[in-house]
């Protein structure tokens, strides 16, 4: 017998569609995305701190561009290069900048988008409640 998360569709307790436009993206996906986030921020910051490394100043960079970004657009180009955008928990409204702040500040440390619940979203998801769902 299967536990019952085993049958049931990711993203149904949120209401999401199963799959396609809408649907909670792949963690995959989620992860090229941070990583084209992440390096693009490296590259930003490596523009101020040259010739030295970024070091730390790429972290300040992807949290800007992070938050900036889900508050005006509701995606990181990493996000809209992959099809990608977050989720509001209410359809049609933008991103309350306090949801943007604690949901980059905990991605920022990484450990929490790697603890996902039953239906694949990260914890820093699940603070905020939003949600990374394909466009």
């Amino acid at each position: 017998m299967q536990p019952p998360s085993q049958g049931r569709v990711r993203g149904a307790s949120l209401g999401l569609a199963a799959d396609g436009p809408g649907s909670l993206a792949g963690f995959g996906t989620r992860v090229v995305a941070f990583c084209v986030d992440a390096l693009g921020s490296a590259l930003i910051a490596g523009l101020f701190t040259a010739p030295e490394l970024p070091g730390n100043w790429s972290l300040v960079a992807f949290a800007a561009i992070t938050v900036g970004c889900l508050i005006a657009f509701g995606q990181t180009p990493g996000m809209r290069l992959l099809g990608l955008r977050l989720a509001h928990p209410r359809q049609g409204r933008r991103l309350a900048p306090w949801r943007a702040v604690v949901r980059t500040a905990l991605l920022c440390l990484l450990v929490p988008a790697l603890v996902v619940d039953s239906d694949g979203r990260g914890l820093h998801d699940r603070l905020t409640d939003t949600a990374v769902v394909r466009d």
